[in-house]
């Protein structure tokens, strides 16, 4: 894989870990919503409004692009393992931002994940 295929794939699953963080904050601001119809469509539509929502999915659309690109130099079967990163930044940026557990299988799960994606980076 070359320097600039890989660029574009970690650019790709950073935008796509920070859409989770984003789409994380702004479901924390909606609260706990209940599946009945009226507060259903309030939900969604205070969630259509939700700043951090549309940012967060505003980094999805980008990420679906650069992954795109990606797919043009790397075959699939490399390049889908390496969005693995993804949630690697994702659970450490999770355990910073929002206080989320890092517990002991989670980090090394964390580190096989990195294994993995060093190996398949090399092959």
């Amino acid at each position: 894989m070359t320097l600039t295929a890989f660029s574009i794939i970690l650019a790709g699953v950073l935008l796509n870990s920070a859409a989770q963080l984003m789409l994380k904050a702004g479901a924390q601001s909606l609260g706990s919503v209940a599946f009945t119809g009226a507060s259903l469509f309030s939900a969604g539509w205070n969630a259509a409004t939700q700043p951090w929502i549309l940012l967060g999915l505003c980094c999805y659309f980008v990420s679906a692009g650069l992954w795109i690109l990606a797919l043009t130099r790397v075959d699939v079967t490399v390049a889908y393992p390496m969005l693995s990163m993804g949630y690697v930044i994702a659970a450490l940026l999770a355990w910073h931002f929002f206080g989320e557990a890092l517990t002991a299988s989670r980090v090394l799960g964390i580190a096989i994940i990195l294994v993995g994606v060093v190996v398949l980076g090399r092959g």
